[in-house]
């Protein structure tokens, strides 16, 4: 990072570049020349130049210096405010430093870190040997007695540290190896965290000491002699506790600052920032919002702060995991300042994050073109071009990530998982060991690294990294994992080329699966159920009370719209949908609730979302919900008929419109078994139908198992077993122990799980013409029929 003294001869350079008159200001012309000259990948047409320039002149107008346009102070505080990086600007001009400039700027730097002397020193020596945070444009001392307040509280810190690094109890990490949240940390970019995050011993008798002083301090700061000054005290002390990294002792001086002067944006914004870092994002969301709001009401004042403050919110939001409103943020931030790369990358990221990936793609991409040393939206890139089947693309991005910073723990891992998912497994597993080089205690990395070695055939290998993966976390699948090892070397099967070691199996038509008995469920109606409760596991739905959703439609108060046929809607926008199923889903933690949304978005509002408008129509979006939810099946479907009764084509009737049945019927089976066609639907039914329907009829076309959501009962029976074991016994094919329903092939007498019987995987050794499968829910079942089958064959004996 730049000193302040070499940013601001950078600065200079750039500015005379483009000063072609010499008169000491750039005026339109030659701003426009920079700005196209900075950024060589974009194409700006003459509106977005003219958009820019009007957005520039109007924000530091107090820097515009008549005809002669911005001046140099105005065009070092664009950069201190973030519109632009200056090293990256100045490398891509091609300027160089002059050799007393450089000069002059490591005086500067050494300046900036000397020690702290006695007070007697002239003003000019105390800002020279004080941080440099101070004596920027917009953070600069008011006060001569706010100094006293620095210089002391420094002396202090400096103390403190010296004696906890004495106890050895002063710690500092380097978080080199993890993507960068984003975030603005402070109001420019001058002002960033270092690479090493400082830990404090907070219990001992050293610290309580130094809360003290502290304390005085602030008392001090109270007692001036007027309220500025008290604010511009309590904010310095604030500013050095957070260059420092104490982040509870920064907070309680720019809260007091909120209370000094609550119409100040910097403080709300610094308070924000505290309370994001000590990972309370709620209220931290809080405390954006309120800094937005001040930002807002002082006009002009505050606009260069926008930006960040959106970029912050939004990701404070994210901290939350209310991904769908964090990409509004993002994106006004990206409007106001076209150039924010950071915020095009975090919008790139949170759009991957609910399942945009193409739109996801193409934000990453104009990130890079601003910053092409930026390792984190290329690990992100390679995410949404894997996504989007762009795999050998993906590699190239996730390799560049590597190459800019090679312990990027993200990207090795994802392109792991690239390599695993394109069968590459011996690639995938050298991903995870320089993973776990850098991360010893990545326990998914460690299980990863023994599915890949299973796949590359290393099975000694992969049960020694399996047991390492046990040491870190005791989760069950590892424990299943193990005794999956434990069975493929019993029978010593051949892998039939799968990821998860699967023994060798042949894949049989559909029609030759032939079931016994009423209660076995078919092969393609299972497969379908799996789909959903695969669904219903990821977003959690079958742990939300479906009485919820009626509590929901209750207590919202959602103004009618009219769509674009004229018919009226309560329709919603998603990141409004998002909060509604927060309360939904209140109990999930955030990163728990970021996959759900994605999931619901995928598969549901994508669906919804017809015309891609980013509106949903709400009753309809509560009734598809309804038949997965937790709750009696009856109820679901009886609540699944009152959201269509809310909706204001329906609303204060007993009666739902046929068509809107209809509609719905195709939406649920469009959404949740999309291998079932629903075009005859529409030819059976017809949408022009202008009858009622009770719930007694809905039910009828409800159920109906050709027509209708017949599948929910299959669904059902997956919701009541997908926990069962049948204690020791192991599916034929996948060699897993069987969970949930056991399908055993009455002749050849072999078991098969839900999913590979689902799927239609048969032993090669049991070659038949047909195969005819019983289900049993739970090995009771199979023990009762053992028995009722000797009994009969006991009584048919002579």
């Amino acid at each position: 990072m730049a000193t302040r003294g070499s940013r601001s001869e950078k600065v200079k350079r750039i500015f005379q570049q483009f000063d072609n008159n010499r008169d000491g200001g750039l005026n339109r012309d030659e701003m426009a020349a920079l700005v196209v000259a900075v950024n060589p990948r974009v194409k700006f047409s003459d509106e977005q130049i003219n958009a820019i320039l009007d957005e520039v002149f109007r924000t530091y107008g107090e820097f515009i210096d008549g005809e002669k346009g911005l001046t140099y102070d105005g065009l070092l505080r664009t950069y201190d405010d973030g519109a632009g990086d200056v090293d990256r600007d100045f490398d891509a001009l091609g300027l160089e430093l002059y050799p007393d400039e450089n000069k002059g700027a490591s005086i500067v730097s050494e300046a900036s870190s000397s020690s702290i002397a006695d007070e007697r020193v002239t003003e000019s020596q105390r800002k020279q040997r004080t941080t440099a945070w101070a004596g920027s444009p917009h953070h600069e001392i008011v006060f001569d007695d706010t100094w006293k307040l620095v210089d002391e509280l420094e002396i202090l810190l400096k103390r403190l540290q010296a004696k906890q690094a004495k106890n050895g109890k002063f710690k500092s990490d380097n978080f080199d190896a993890y993507s960068d949240a984003g975030w603005s940390r402070e109001l420019g970019p001058s002002a960033e965290l270092s690479e090493k995050r400082v830990y404090w011993e907070e219990t001992g008798p050293d610290y309580g000491i130094f809360v003290k002083e502290l304390g005085a301090l602030r008392s001090r700061a109270d007692g001036a002699r007027s309220r500025e000054e008290a604010f511009d005290g309590q904010m310095a002390i604030g500013r050095v506790l957070y260059e420092h990294q104490l982040f509870k002792e920064a907070l309680i001086s720019f809260k007091r600052s909120c209370e000094l002067q609550p119409m100040d944006v910097r403080p709300h914004f610094r308070a924000g920032n505290c309370l994001y870092v000590l990972g309370k994002y709620k209220e931290a969301k809080e405390e954006f919002l309120l800094a937005l709001e001040a930002a807002e009401a002082g006009g002009n004042q505050w606009g260069y702060l926008l930006p960040q403050i959106y970029v912050n919110l939004g990701i404070a939001l994210e901290g939350e995991g209310m991904v769908l409103s964090a990409c509004e943020y993002y994106r006004e931030a990206a409007i106001l300042c076209p150039t924010h790369f950071r915020a095009l990358k975090l919008l790139g990221s949170a759009l991957f994050g609910v399942g945009e990936y193409r739109a996801a793609a193409k934000a990453l991409e104009e990130a890079i073109f601003m910053k092409p040393d930026y390792a984190d939206a290329h690990c992100d890139l390679g995410s949404a071009l894997h996504a989007l089947g762009e795999d050998e693309r993906a590699i190239e991005v996730f390799q560049k990530a590597i190459d800019l910073k090679p312990g990027h723990v993200d990207a090795l891992y994802n392109l792991g998982g690239l390599y695993m998912d394109l069968g590459r497994f011996q690639r995938a597993s050298e991903m995870y060991t320089r993973v776990l080089a850098v991360w010893p205690n990545h326990w998914r990395a460690q299980l990863n690294k023994a599915v890949s070695l299973l796949g590359a055939g290393e099975t000694e290998e992969a049960k020694k990294a399996l047991k390492e993966a046990l040491k870190m976390t005791n989760r069950v699948e590892l424990h299943d994992a193990i005794y999956h090892l434990k069975q493929l070397q019993k029978k010593k099967v051949k892998s039939n080329g799968g990821a998860n070691g699967e023994g060798a199996f042949v894949i049989v038509e559909p029609s030759k699966f032939k079931t016994v008995g009423e209660k076995t469920t078919l092969r393609q109606d299972l497969g379908s159920a799996i789909q959903i409760r695969a669904f219903q596991r990821i977003t959690r739905l079958s742990r939300c009370n479906v009485d919820l959703l009626k509590k929901e439609m209750n207590e919202i108060d959602v103004p009618v719209t009219f769509s674009g046929g004229g018919g009226p809607q309560k329709s919603i926008r998603k990141p409004n949908l998002e909060g509604i199923l927060r309360r939904l889903l209140s109990f999930l933690k955030p990163e728990t609730f970021q996959g759900a949304v994605k999931a619901i978005n995928e598969r549901i509002l994508s669906v919804l979302d017809e015309t891609g408008s980013g509106r949903v129509d709400l009753g309809m979006f509560y009734a598809v919900l309804a038949p997965i939810c937790n709750g009696p099946p009856n109820k679901r479907k009886r609540i699944a008929f009152d959201a269509l009764l809310w909706r204001p084509v329906n609303e204060g009737s007993s009666q739902i419109r046929k068509v809107d049945a209809v509609q719905y019927i195709k939406w649920l089976r469009a959404i949740y078994v999309p291998s079932h066609g629903i075009s005859e639907i529409l030819e059976v039914h017809g949408e022009t139908d202008s009858s009622m329907v009770s719930f007694s009829e809905f039910l009828t076309m409800f159920d109906d198992p050709d027509w209708g959501f017949g599948i929910m009962s299959t669904l059902l029976k997956l919701e009541n077993g997908d926990r069962n074991r049948h204690g020791r016994r192991v599916c034929a094919v996948c060699r897993y122990p069987v969970i949930g329903s056991r399908f055993r092939e009455v002749k050849s007498h072999f078991s098969l799980c839900n999913q590979c019987y689902s799927e239609g995987k048969v032993p090669p050794s049991f070659k038949q013409d047909e195969y005819k499968f019983k289900e049993y829910g739970s090995e009771a079942e199979a023990m009762k029929d053992k028995c009722m089958y000797f009994t009969l064959q006991s009584h048919k004996s002579p």
